[in-house]
């Protein structure tokens, strides 16, 4: 990837060399895709997520939750109740990578049964 800055404009435009370059720059590392997977079969309140996602702080929850909001990948929504009540949930555009996780998730399966010889050795079910 390679920044360019176009004539009339004052931010730089990236480039890339491949989709995945994209792709991985809006949903890669390690909480992102876990937060959009929680979030495939429905709205989640962050202390849903956090029961999901024990491993993850709530500084980072909150940073990952607002990265998503920004590239559209989830919808923040507040309720005015008292006391407030807010939730996530997929966009239409978010939604539309469940296919790559569904074949992530087959895949890290596949590569547990070939490691460990059996996947349920290691791999827990909620």
């Amino acid at each position: 990837m390679t920044d360019h800055t176009e004539p009339n404009d004052q931010q730089p435009i990236k480039k890339y060399k491949v989709g995945v370059e994209a792709a991985l720059e809006v949903m890669g590392g390690k909480w992102k895709p876990l937060i959009i997977y929680h979030l495939i079969n429905g709205s989640k309140r962050t202390s849903e997520l956090r029961r999901l996602i024990p491993e993850i702080t709530q500084k980072m929850l909150t940073t990952q939750l607002r990265a998503l909001e920004k590239d559209d990948i989830i919808l923040r929504n507040v309720y005015g109740e008292i006391p407030p009540r807010v939730d996530y949930e997929l966009t239409a555009y978010g939604r539309g990578l469940k296919p790559a996780l569904d074949l992530l998730c087959y895949w890290g399966e596949q590569h547990l049964d070939k490691v460990y010889g059996d996947k349920s050795k290691v791999l827990d079910k909620f």
